[in-house]
């Protein structure tokens, strides 16, 4: 039970994160951050926005862990978070590989496939009928 609300929690985290990510004007702001800190009037001005839109865009950022806020005198200085993207990165790194090996296995098969035949390479196309199966151009099997 316990497990299933960390993983739920560890979850709405990387959603917060990729929420964030999801609106450029947000990406640019995470970007000019990579320079290092500014006010949220810094972060304004190029974005030609005002001052409480772009609060509202540095407070999903911050609610995400990207961004780390703090007042000083009558300005609100923002800087990157401290776990940055690492959760992010370790998100999309886990599917990138599993990917690759998949397709790396494919890629396997028709190179095996290509010699099997004694051509090199493959040139029969497969097309899907009416029912959903998938023939060769011939209306044979594809296998």
């Amino acid at each position: 039970m316990v497990n299933r609300m960390v993983q739920r929690s560890e979850q709405s985290e990387l959603d917060r994160v990729f929420a964030a990510l999801a609106d450029g004007t947000r990406r640019g702001v995470l970007a000019r951050l990579g320079s290092g800190p500014a006010t949220i009037g810094e972060l304004a001005e190029p974005a030609g926005m005002t001052l409480t839109g772009m609060t509202k865009h540095v407070r999903v950022l911050e609610q995400s862990g990207l961004v780390v806020t703090e007042k000083v005198g009558r300005t609100r200085r923002c800087r990157l978070g401290e776990e940055r993207l690492e959760d992010a990165m370790a998100w999309i790194g886990f599917y990138q590989r599993l990917w690759e090996r998949r397709l790396d296995g494919l890629e396997a098969f028709f190179t095996l496939r290509a010699h099997e035949s004694g051509t090199g390479t493959s040139t029969t196309t497969t097309s899907t009928t009416d029912s959903g199966t998938a023939t060769d151009d011939d209306g044979g099997d594809p296998r």
